[in-house]
């Protein structure tokens, strides 16, 4: 769970490179830093001597590494033979859980997102709640492995989580029964002559089932079809491979993302090739601040390339990526490497994705209350700062109430309409494509 945000799983390439240079220069920084290094041992010597229980020799070393990783930015950690199997469970896509993505802020388990259709979604837990008690039990200052491993659980079993979220005053219990998380990252519907893709996640093979739901809306609309919704809110990230691979899906050729990192060896540029799936129909990607990583790549790409009006609101902001260095069979870094680049050379780096319209999810007021308070990157304790040193009062803009849209959630449920950023998508679509409908079936 706590590695639901990574960028790329694994890239043999800057693996083996990273190495070697890792290795050569360890006399050199033991030479330059063979103070600091004596002032750890120092503290490593009292704290076994004096404490007030016999410590660990485990727990002493890997509280300093994960001290020593935490202090550069929020997505670099290591990765011990627990970790390794989340890794695989995420990026294969079938685990035991409740569907959750969940990172540590400030001591406290913070939700990323659910999991479009898991247990955690069906309670109703959204992206920026905290999670403070789990059966009772207070978990604020404690591992996020620790966490996870509570929430993880018997298929069937039950588990009480206490959630705090902002907008509320009072936090508020949730039962929820765990299950096996078979990941369904695609789904897809056609509705109203509109095909709306809902990607949930990038796992494996994310982009040819895209291709393949594409398809099927084709042949399901029969020539009726204004245009097609890719569905990206609340969607946490995975694979770079597959978030490049969607975007290829749609694109006849440029730049789809590029990275660019402290050596030469961390550079690296994605291009389409020609073929696009939907044969130009209009596209419109909705996004939001549970938008994160491999989602602001596909985001990014389709709005600079021209293919797709983004839609909804700004985006999680997370411009990095990670890369995997073993360290032994089961052990590894996940390091920050590298900042990656939309095709016009923006970062995403705590700005996120802007949409070209900006649309509030007013169907649901805690949502809405949510984000007014919102939940990026850029809150986050020691993330990564952008490089062309964005001004805070641009990132606070999209706080504030939108006099556009003045209809309440009730007014809204009364004419069934429950998701008002969608429906707003697909009325767009509709009204912009009805000319072209018509002549075709004149």
């Amino acid at each position: 769970m706590k590695i639901a945000n990574l960028l790329r799983a694994t890239a043999l390439v800057s693996v083996v490179a990273l190495l070697p240079a890792t290795t050569a220069g360890l006399a050199a920084v033991d030479a330059r830093s063979g103070p600091e290094f004596s002032k750890l041992l120092a503290v490593y010597e009292r704290v076994k001597a004096n404490y007030v229980e016999p410590v660990d020799d485990q727990k002493l070393v890997k509280g300093a590494i994960d001290g020593m990783l935490a202090s550069l930015d929020p997505h670099s950690s290591y990765l011990d033979a627990r970790d390794f199997e989340n890794l695989k469970t995420q990026t294969d896509g079938n685990y035991g859980g409740l569907g959750l993505s969940v990172t540590m802020d400030d001591g406290a388990v913070k939700v990323i997102a659910p999991t479009k259709g898991s247990p955690a979604d069906q309670a109703g837990l959204k992206s920026g709640d905290f999670i403070t008690h789990l059966d009772g039990k207070l978990i604020f200052g404690g591992t996020l492995d620790d966490a996870v491993d509570q929430m993880r659980g018997a298929p069937g079993t039950q588990i009480r989580l206490t959630i705090f979220r902002q907008g509320r005053d009072d936090p508020f219990d949730v039962t929820i029964t765990r299950q096996i998380i078979d990941l369904k990252p695609v789904n897809w519907d056609y509705k109203d002559n509109v095909g709306v893709i809902s990607v949930s996640t990038f796992s494996a093979n994310v982009g040819s089932q895209v291709a393949t739901a594409v398809r099927e809306i084709k042949a399901k609309a029969g020539g009726h079809l204004s245009g097609i919704v890719l569905d990206l809110r609340e969607n946490p990230g995975g694979l770079l491979d597959e978030a490049v691979s969607l975007s290829d899906l749609f694109l006849e050729k440029g730049v789809i993302v590029s990275q660019r990192g402290r050596y030469p060896r961390d550079n690296e540029t994605y291009n389409a090739e020609p073929g696009d799936v939907a044969k130009g129909l209009p596209m419109i990607v909705l996004v939001d601040e549970g938008s994160a990583s491999a989602s602001e790549i596909v985001a990014g790409a389709l709005q600079d390339q021209h293919r797709a009006l983004i839609m909804g609101e700004r985006s999680f902001g997370k411009g990095s990526v990670q890369t995997l260095i073993p360290l032994t069979r089961d052990t590894a870094l996940k390091l920050t490497t590298a900042r990656y680049y939309t095709p016009s050379g923006r970062s995403v780096q705590e700005g996120g994705i802007n949409p070209d319209i900006a649309v509030p999810q007013i169907s649901d007021p805690d949502m809405r209350k949510r984000a007014l308070r919102s939940f990026r990157e850029s809150d986050l304790r020691g993330h990564l700062v952008n490089e062309a040193k964005l001004d805070d009062k641009d990132l606070e803009k999209d706080k504030a109430e939108d006099p556009r849209f003045k209809m309440t959630a009730e007014e809204l449920k009364a004419k069934g309409i429950d998701d008002f950023q969608l429906y707003y998508a697909m009325q767009t679509l509709n009204r912009t494509a009805a000319p072209a409908l018509a002549s075709r079936r004149k």
